[in-house]
């Protein structure tokens, strides 16, 4: 059986299509980094998108040098989480440190921050606040004027 002559020059472009479509999921690699929203601080943070384990590294000055990379590794809450598909997203406010832990597949969000007197990235426990809305908490927080716990942000737009 004979190809069509069109064919044979047409394979190689198809080919590359379909290779270059999967080129940007394999150059984005497993880990994605985000810098802590905070304006002056030198900080960012990394996060493996397969297990949600959360570190950061940030710049230190040293006297006798141009100067050192400072990382801090996974501490409580910020080591490897169930399976999923993880990413880091940082909030617009310019003195927020920390950044939320997002798992794409559940909804569950996290925020995880440098514990600077320990040196290690520690993380809240994960939550959906869909399944949060109606549970104690989101009742305590509607009664309490928005805060659920003394010492907490209070939310945004209210007075401290």
């Amino acid at each position: 059986m004979r190809l069509p002559s069109a064919l044979p020059s047409a394979l190689p472009l198809a080919l590359a299509a379909v290779l270059g479509s999967a080129m940007p999921a394999l150059a984005a690699g497993p880990f994605e980094f985000v810098p802590a929203p905070q304006i002056d601080l030198n900080r960012v943070y990394r996060i493996d998108r397969s297990s949600g384990e959360v570190t950061s590294c940030q710049y230190g000055l040293r006297d006798d040098s141009v100067g050192v990379t400072l990382c801090f590794p996974a501490g409580e809450g910020a080591s490897a989480q169930a399976p999923g598909e993880y990413g880091l997203v940082a909030s617009r406010h310019a003195r927020e440190s920390g950044v939320f832990r997002v798992n794409f597949r559940t909804g569950e969000m996290s925020i995880c921050y440098v514990q600077v007197r320990e040196e290690i990235v520690v993380c809240t426990p994960q939550t959906n606040p869909v399944a949060a809305a109606s549970g104690p908490v989101a009742a305590a927080s509607l009664q309490g004027g928005g805060r659920t716990a003394p010492g907490l942000t209070p939310t945004q737009g209210a007075r401290p």
